[in-house]
């Protein structure tokens, strides 16, 4: 099992092609990311499990600069000195604060339903502490991630995965994204950046994208009809077809 850093990886075609990072958001793990992703042709493909999501040990955090810090250090640990880093909303959150803090070690980014402030509903953070209201956070995750069009049965697998979390894990995050605002610096990012985001996404509505896109210097911004805030998993081949697009600009 490949660890480094005490966070487990899923690795695709190690070689010394483009390093792509991905990084899962709230309560996830590397499997928030389908296949199509995570084996992506022509690029070097990094799934991580944060600490204390997945495979990876720990507890957990509930900062973003906390998860940041930690993926800096899988990154020293597997002797990578920069990468693209493709965040999925608190993923987001972590890819932009490298992007600001540690320039020099992100080659580009890309923004998943994700936003340069997140709000999380104080309702979900309430339920998330308590591990008798546990199923309830879980059942409102799942019903505002996903468009109507979305498959009972992906429904369904997405809520057993969160259910694996540990709740303390899932309230840290939740309280990790709410703390989370670099909105007055988001324009010192300079890296070259995908913005992406399903037409139908409740939990990071589009207006946050649009915000990305127009104050992010090299920023473009993909919407994806007819998804959610999962939307990788919702139109894996559409989400795929646009991170190949952008990746193949990415000097390196």
């Amino acid at each position: 099992m490949p660890i480094a850093a005490n966070i487990y990886y899923h690795a695709h075609q190690l070689s010394e092609k483009l390093p792509v990072v991905l990084l899962h958001g709230a309560g996830g793990s590397h499997l928030s990311w389908p296949s199509e992703i995570r084996r992506m042709t022509g690029f070097r493909i990094y799934a991580l499990d944060l600490p204390g999501h997945g495979k990876s040990g720990g507890r957990g955090y509930q900062s973003i600069t906390s998860y940041a810090d930690a993926v800096l250090e899988w990154l020293d640990a597997m002797n990578m000195h920069s990468a693209v880093f493709v965040g999925h909303s608190m993923g987001g959150a972590i890819a932009q604060l490298l992007a600001l803090d540690h320039p020099g070690q992100v080659l580009a980014l890309v923004l998943i339903g994700s936003a340069s402030r997140l709000r999380v509903n104080p309702i979900l953070i309430e339920e998330a502490a308590q591990e008798s209201r546990f199923h309830k956070a879980i059942e409102k995750v799942v019903a505002w991630s996903f468009s109507p069009q979305t498959t009972e049965s992906v429904k369904k697998l997405i809520a057993k995965r969160l259910a694996d979390t540990r709740h303390s894990v899932l309230h840290g995050d939740f309280l990790a994204c709410d703390a989370f605002d670099v909105t007055n610096r988001i324009f010192e990012i300079t890296q070259a950046t995908l913005v992406m985001c399903g037409s139908e996404d409740k939990m990071t509505p589009v207006r946050n994208s649009y915000f990305l896109a127009d104050n992010l210097p090299l920023a473009q911004l993909e919407i994806i009809p007819g998804a959610g805030h999962m939307v990788m998993i919702e139109k894996p081949l559409e989400v795929t077809r646009a991170l190949t697009r952008f990746l193949t600009t990415v000097p390196y």
